[in-house]
């Protein structure tokens, strides 16, 4: 029912259903840390294909097995099938309509004050592990390579990854 309601809900694209998964699994159902989701977005930004699905495939695995999977992935799915079948149809007929070009133009301040809201979230959690220095440094950075160099988020992410793993741990670091 969690990913239910955030196929039911969920209006914007993949980027824009990641606040709702979090607080589902998260918030709600306290199925992972904040830690965790943190990590599953990561990796799930890293691998190809529409991350709409890709996250609620793991955590449903995680949380329910293959069953779980499936599940959290044709909940996820079906209602966006069913919206885009019946919605297209109905937007190719009023589509030079004013106040539906309107509705499109209006949800995307909303998905980007969510995004926004995810990017804070992940800023404070973030600052308090590295502190607010490292954590606005790797940003400014990752913005750089991604914004200005034009290196694909996905392999920023990877080095990131990559650098966390081969951080040495504080028991090596004092041995």
């Amino acid at each position: 029912m969690a990913f239910l309601r955030i196929g039911l809900l969920g209006f914007g694209g993949g980027p824009s259903m990641i606040p709702l998964v979090q607080q589902e699994v998260v918030k709600r159902h306290a199925w992972l840390s904040d830690e965790e989701f943190a990590d599953i977005l990561a990796i799930a930004n890293t691998l190809p294909g529409p991350i709409a699905t890709k996250m609620p495939g793991y955590i449903g695995y995680r949380v329910g097995g293959v069953t779980g999977c499936i599940n959290a992935v044709l909940a996820v799915i079906l209602p966006t099938i069913v919206a885009m079948i019946a919605l297209l149809g109905v937007f190719s007929r009023y589509r030079d309509v004013a106040w539906i070009q309107g509705m499109g133009q209006g949800v995307v301040p909303v998905v980007m004050v969510m995004m926004g809201q995810l990017a804070w979230d992940f800023l404070n959690k973030s600052q308090l592990v590295l502190g607010w220095l490292v954590s606005l440094a790797m940003a400014a950075v990752a913005g750089m390579l991604i914004y200005l160099l034009g290196v694909h988020p996905g392999w920023v992410i990877g080095g990131i990854l990559a650098a966390a793993l081969l951080r040495p741990t504080p028991k090596e670091a004092t041995s």
